[in-house]
Formats: structure tokens, sequence, C-alpha cells
């Protein structure tokens, strides 16, 4: 059988309840065109949510999924009353639980919510998002009960409870469907003023068949509008809460991943298991038509391996060879993703369309890459030293952006005291500059999953600073692993996870362990399981590390290589030292030169894999253990091209987010490393015509100095 595409799923939507005390007149279950929730069982039987969590342990086990979220859902999931409610939550805990980390939340109008319920929550650590569209105003528009009164004021008192100091940490968020009649700025304020961690703007669902509302405005982009001048407005308030559509189309313009099925092309990685126990797609397919969601599997019968083996499942798995042709065509399809795939739906073509919101989704997404794109020209092009204070800024920007995530957690706000008390001391602020610039470090704080890893990773960058400083330092944490790594100086090998406290005392470092045991290390001297870093001395002075321990280090699309003996060490570091020296014999000046490979890092690949950057482009370098001095020396030129195109990319901005004008300067850049000047010139013709108005002062400078690498255009 064909193995399923896409990555394992993680998210299931149980319907524990499939009425609503609402009467919502945009509701997708109820007033769309499926009609299979009459014909459901109200409430969840006992025997169903056992049956599904057993699946779903099950699934979790053989995939070995270190974590999965169950999101309570319905109808209205609070109908189902507290004690079936905590029921079902204690079966989730103890099956899926027992297996893999289990996130729990619960998707509700509110107008229910008691303290019976939230109790309930508190036992179980079940997260509470609450639809609410706004002001009364916005909100009545559609959120009516079943006797046409408004649910404003319960829904309010609903918000105000989870906001005592008692449930607060069970507050998940608000969600708001955008309806373009309602003002969005006063839609936007009423629902910041509730202070929630999280707000959702969520399109109302349609299909071509269905087309949304398009107000009175008489704009061909009235939703795209609507979100824009929310954006302003977030983006003059300091993004104080986050909205997971803006902060998705920012994460994909600047490459990274979507943080929301709404948008973006990775794989939907979620199933619905209705009351009676049938597997279903996606809840928003009811819009589609009688029946779009339905499987005809059930957790009876079949398991989630099924699941995801169904045609209609692996059809929203495809990523970009899912979307119609329209879209793989259209320069922003990395951040909107062709839409949600509902909203593509027509009677004529079924989901081979655009999304129906096509044109609000392309004028949000340009609209959001012209609104943050810096258009200055940034000195660093040309001046590394700016370059470097540049990237050292943004380090911190994504530090201070944790510390908004996990401030609270003892641990953390340990660690983060102990970050600002070295960044204020300008006798340790420069080591600890030093050890955030450490290129696995810049990728551990921008990848590693918020919690208690990342904690352990920045309170090892604290504890390494403060030994390169010869400062003090007290610091305690849960250590998820076996292997404390500090970055830049060494590895230190624990008996167990565990709590331990790091002590430095000037060059000294003392790690007490739960036992009381102590292991005492000073830098190269020898230690119980205490194994240093090796840093080479280049010609010219330059010092570059060697780091075949540092578990981020796995970042080149290679297998790296075991650590190595001192002799095979050596021996790897005198193959750099050659390499080295060969370059500068060519050319007495190319480690001055702006595209010089600057790399603070080496790791030791596997035999075979080449020399090559770090997938990340942070300038970290990858050297397989047979690679000659030739080969290095071949290959560092090139691959300082990359680096430096990558750092400025980090620095400032080239080009619009989201243009062409990207793909054609990797293309020209990658070009003139390889020698390919009649590729280089396509690209550059492009960039110097066509694609010229989306590029910055500084990307035009760059251009306009490749070019004259390139040298005169051929007549």
């Amino acid at each position: 059988m064909k193995a399923p595409a896409g990555a394992p799923l993680r998210q299931l939507v149980l319907k524990i309840h499939s009425r609503c005390d609402l009467a919502c007149d945009h509701c997708y279950v109820y007033e769309h065109a499926d009609r299979s929730w009459q014909a459901r069982p109200k409430v969840m039987a006992e025997e169903t949510a056992a049956r599904t969590a057993r699946r779903l342990a099950d699934y979790a086990r053989s995939h070995e999924l270190d974590s999965v979220s169950v999101i309570l859902h319905g109808g209205e999931p609070l109908l189902a009353g507290p004690a079936r409610i905590r029921a079902i939550c204690a079966e989730l805990r103890a099956t899926v639980g027992a297996v893999t980390d289990l996130d729990l939340a619960v998707h509700t109008n509110g107008v229910q919510l008691s303290r019976r319920h939230l109790d309930v929550f508190k036992e179980f650590d079940v997260r509470v998002g609450i639809s609410l569209d706004g002001d009364r105003v916005a909100n009545d528009r559609h959120r009516l009960d079943r006797r046409g009164r408004s649910s404003y004021d319960r829904v309010l008192r609903a918000v105000a409870l989870l906001r005592t100091p008692e449930y607060r940490h069970l507050f998940g968020g608000l969600l708001c469907t955008v309806d373009v009649d309602n003002d969005p700025l006063a839609v936007h304020e009423a629902l910041t003023e509730l202070d929630p961690p999280r707000i959702d703007y969520l399109l109302p669902h349609s299909t071509w068949d269905t087309p949304p509302p398009r107000g009175s405005s008489g704009s061909p982009t009235p939703y795209a509008d609507w979100l824009l001048a929310v954006f302003d407005r977030w983006l003059e308030q300091g993004q104080k809460v986050p909205v997971r559509t803006f902060d998705s189309v920012l994460s994909t313009l600047r490459g990274g991943p979507s943080l929301t099925e709404a948008m973006g092309l990775a794989p939907t990685d979620l199933a619905v298991v209705e009351t009676d126990g049938a597997f279903e797609q996606a809840d928003s397919l009811k819009v589609a038509y009688d029946g779009a969601p339905a499987t005809g599997y059930d957790v009876f019968r079949h398991g989630f391996d099924a699941f995801v083996r169904h045609p209609g499942v692996q059809a929203r798995r495809l990523g970009i060879a899912g979307v119609s042709e329209t879209c793989r065509r259209c320069p922003v399809v990395q951040s909107c993703g062709g839409g949600l795939y509902a909203h593509r739906y027509s009677s004529e073509r079924l989901f081979d369309n655009p999304s129906v919101f096509c044109a609000d989704l392309r004028a949000l997404v340009d609209g959001i890459a012209e609104r943050i794109t810096e258009r200055a020209y940034f000195p660093g092009l040309t001046d590394p030293g700016e370059l470097r204070l540049a990237l050292l800024e943004r380090d911190r920007e994504l530090l201070a952006h944790l510390n908004d995530r996990l401030a609270g957690d003892a641990d953390w706000d340990e660690t983060w005291q102990s970050l600002l008390h070295l960044d204020a001391d300008e006798r340790t602020a420069a080591h600890l500059d030093r050890v955030l610039a450490h290129s696995h470090v810049r990728a551990s704080l921008a990848q590693a999953p918020v919690g208690v890893e990342l904690t352990a990773r920045v309170a090892s960058v604290a504890v390494a600073a403060a030994v390169q400083a010869r400062s003090s330092l007290r610091l305690s944490w849960l250590h998820d692993g076996g292997v404390l790594h500090l970055p830049t100086l060494g590895t230190l090998n624990l008996p167990s996870p565990a709590r331990i406290q790091a002590e430095v005392d000037g060059a000294r470092l003392t790690v007490t362990l739960p036992d009381g045991h102590r292991i005492k290390v000073k830098g190269d001297a020898p230690a119980p399981g205490w194994r240093p870093s090796v840093h080479v001395d280049m010609p010219g002075g330059e010092q570059v590390l060697v780091d075949d321990t540092d578990p981020w280090r796995d970042r080149f699309h290679a297998e790296v290589a075991e650590p190595l003996e001192l002799s095979a060490l050596a021996a790897f570091a005198e193959q750099l030292r050659t390499a080295h020296r060969t370059l500068s014999e060519q050319d007495p000046g190319w480690a001055d030169g702006p595209d010089a490979l600057r790399a603070d890092t080496v790791t030791p690949l596997a035999p075979g894999t080449g020399v090559r950057l770090d997938t990340d482009g942070t300038g970290a370098l990858g050297v397989a253990l047979d690679a000659t001095s030739a080969d290095i020396a071949d290959a560092l030129p090139r691959l300082g091209r990359l680096a430096r195109l990558a750092n400025l990319r980090r620095a400032t901005d080239l080009h619009v987010p989201g243009t062409r004008a990207g793909s054609l300067l990797t293309d020209a850049v990658e070009a003139l490393a390889q020698g390919d000047r009649a590729r280089a010139e396509c690209a550059l013709e492009e960039l110097a015509g066509p694609a010229a108005p989306d590029l910055t002062e500084t990307g035009a400078a760059l251009v306009e100095e490749l070019r004259a690498e390139a040298g005169p255009a051929r007549g």
C-alpha cells in the first residue's frame, strides 16, 4: 500500500457534543451544506471516547510522537457537562498521556462556562479558546442564541472568569470570524482590551458556489482591507498580543513555517472524530457539500493510519502539488498556500481552484510584505562590523521574544535575569555576544521547542558566557538530557536527565547533581566526563572552533561524524590550516573581502559528504573527514558568498519579502559562486529590469556589486 504523504498526524478534534446553544448564522456546522449532525448522538459515549483514546495512543506509540494535541469541540462541548468532560479528560490523560506528551484544549462559545468547568480544566490542564467576534455590535451581528438574544454579556463573563489568577494559565485565546461590515479597529480594540494570550482572525467559511459577503465598500479586496487596518493598529501597539494570521504571514515571508492551516503549504496534521466515533476530515469542509468531510471510517473498525491513507486526507497533504495551477504560478503561494482547502471548492472543478478569497489573500500578503520592508540602505553590506552588530541585535530580539513567551516559568525567569546581568556588565557583555553569535546557538534559539529544552539551552549559554568572562554566576534548571553542552567550551556527560545547579567562580565551573555529587571543571584540565572544545589556530591569528559534540550541530543535510579521537582531531585541524594557507597564497587579501567565509565553527561530517554550509546559512561549516585541504580551499570562497547573502538577509531586507526578486538574488549569487556567468547574467538582467521595483536600496546596491563582478552584459 502506498505510504501516506506528509508528516504524522499530531492534532485530533474530538466532538464531544453535537448540538449548540447559539444560532450563529455563519456557523459552518449547522448553517451550510453538510447536514450529518442531525443523525449523530448529541453526546459522545464514554466507550467511544475510550476507543478513540486507545487508537490515538497506538498511533502515537507506533510513530514515536513526542507530543499530540486533542481539542474538545462541538457543537458546543460544554453542553456535555462537567462530569462527562472530566471522564473524557481523565481517559485521555491516562491512555494517551501514558505514551506521549498530551496537549489538551477546548474550543467553546463561552456561554456555559462556569467554575465547575474550569475546575475540571484546571485539574487536567486544558487550555480554553473562546469565540468572540469583537465588541457588542460586531458580536451580535451573528452570534445570537436560539431565542434571538445577545450572547455578548455571557461570553464576557466567561472571559472575565478565565482572566482571574486561579484560571488565567488556562486561557488559550480568542477566535474572531471577520465580517467586513464591522469596524475593524473597534473589533480589534475590544478583543485586545480583554488581554488574551492570542487572537485568531478567521475568514468566514465560503466557496465559489456560496461566495462570502463583500460588504458595502465596493473594494475588490474587502477582507484584505479589513485585516490590513487591524495589522496597522497591531504594529502601532507593538504586537503586544500575538495574532496567528499575521504571525503566520510574517513567518512565511521570511522563509519560516506556516502557523495556521488556513495559510501555507504545510500538510494538514489534523483528524476529526465525531460523537458517534466516525473519522472525518476538517470541519471546514462542511461548507462544500453534504458529506464532504466523511471518510466512511470510524474508531471501532479503523485506526489513525487508515484515516491518513484516505484519498481525501492525502489530497490535503500534497503541499505545492496539491494547489491549482493558478496558485503554483503565484509569487505569494508560500505564504497563502492556496488558502484553506474548503475555500477552493466549486461544483464545477471541485477543489482544483484558487481560494474564493484569492484576491484578498494576495492583497493581504503583499500589503504586509510592503509594510515590513526596510528599504533604507544598510551599511553592513560592505562593513562586516556593522553586519555583525546587526546580527547580534537580531539575537537579542529573538531572546526578548522568547522571554515574552516563557516569562513566569521559574527556571526561565532565573536564566533571563542571568542574561540581563551578563549583558549589563561591560566586562561580561562581549563574552555573552561571542556565545550568542555561535552559529549552533543561533539555530537552537530559533528552532528549539519552547519549553524545558530551550530553557536548558539558554541556561548553558549564560553559564558558558560567565566562564569565558571569568565571572561569577549561580544557576539551576531542569536539564532534560544526559549531556550538558556549553557552547564554545565543551561537553559534560551527566549520569541522567536531572535538575542541576551550575556555579561559576572565575574560570572554574562546578555542576551539582540532585544527589549532592559535584563535578568540577576548569578549562582543559581533566575532569570526569568533561570533554573541552577544540580551537584551531589559523594563519593570520584567527581561531576556529571544531565542534563535534554540540547536540545542535546536525544541520548540514549530511551525516555528522561521531566525536573524534585526539589523533583524528589533530589531522582534521591540520587540513583546515593547510586550506587557509593555500587560499592566502593564492589570494593574500581573500580573508578580508566581503565574501570571505567567517565560519565560527567547523563540524566534522561523515566521509563522502564534502564541504558545505549549515542549512540555515548562519556561517557554520561542515567538512567531511575525508575532505582534502584542496577540497576545502576550493569550497571556502563559494560558500563564503552564500553565507554572506544569508547573513545580509537575516540583518536587513534586500527585497520585498515573497517577491521573485528573492529567488533571482539567490540564483545570481549561486551562479557567480559556481562560475556560471551566463546564468548569473540572466538573473541580474531581470533584477535590473522587471524585478527592480521590489529591491530595497541595499538590494539594489548588492545587484550593482554583482553586475560589476559579472562584467559587462553581452551585446
